[in-house]
């Protein structure tokens, strides 16, 4: 068995003396692991970084296998990112939300969703809006999409402005006037790509929103904790 693709690192382990256990997102074959002999040497290391983007040759006698990783570096972005604390963070929080997905199971608009945040981690404002996107892309991928698309009150589909925090479904100004105290604000940008750029308080109210969804329909069923990288990328974001 043999397969080669692109891939992004998101995570290593150590196996026996030189070797690692690589675990990367590819678009085709979703979240995969193999082995990468020698991948302890100081010139596989650099390379071996989660948040960079490499080329797998993956070989195994028979497909459920782990089989062994050939690595060819392609773009290298966690040197340039070593001494920013907030891109860091995201970088663990990251991998932590790609390991919620099942093993080998391709989500092609998530590994470009990644790619494209990893591209963009010097940017704290527009990486952190990325991030609450993908953290909405991700519910949807798990089979928890939440509907934004319309009022779930009165069908309406203009000034959407809450989420329901039970049904996960949108709630206009005008519906949701008399019960805002109990519903999730809805920021803007998470409705239109094409808004204007969140501020903190925008970024907040977002993160609030997923973080309600992650952890009643994901964490919590698989007795799991947010993780903490990712409480740390949001304080950043606050500080905006």
């Amino acid at each position: 068995m043999e397969w080669t693709d692109d891939a992004i690192v998101i995570g290593v382990r150590r196996h026996g003396e030189s070797s690692v256990i690589l675990e990367a997102m590819t678009p085709a074959r979703g979240r995969h692991a193999g082995l990468v002999r020698g991948g302890r040497s100081a010139k596989m290391q650099p390379i071996l970084q989660p948040g960079n983007s490499v080329r797998l040759i993956w070989r195994a006698r028979l497909e459920d296998h782990l089989g062994n990783y050939l690595v060819e570096p392609l773009t290298l972005r966690a040197g340039r990112l070593i001494d920013n604390g907030p891109a860091l963070a995201a970088l663990v929080h990251l991998g932590a939300l790609a390991r919620l997905l099942p093993e080998r199971d391709p989500h092609p608009p998530l590994y470009e969703a990644l790619r494209a945040i990893l591209d963009r981690l010097d940017d704290l404002r527009l990486s952190a809006a990325l991030i609450a996107r993908f953290e909405l892309a991700l519910l949807a991928e798990l089979g928890f999409g939440l509907d934004l698309s319309e009022c779930a009150a009165s069908g309406a589909r203009a000034d959407l402005v809450y989420v329901s925090p039970k049904s996960g479904r949108a709630v206009s100004r005008e519906a949701g006037r008399p019960y805002g105290d109990r519903l999730l604000p809805l920021p803007a940008f998470l409705q239109d790509e094409a808004s204007a750029q969140p501020q903190a308080a925008d970024l907040a109210d977002a993160f609030r929103l997923t973080l309600h969804f992650l952890n009643r329909l994901v964490f919590e069923p698989r007795g799991l904790a947010p993780p903490e990288a990712r409480e740390r990328f949001v304080r950043a974001a606050a500080a905006l």
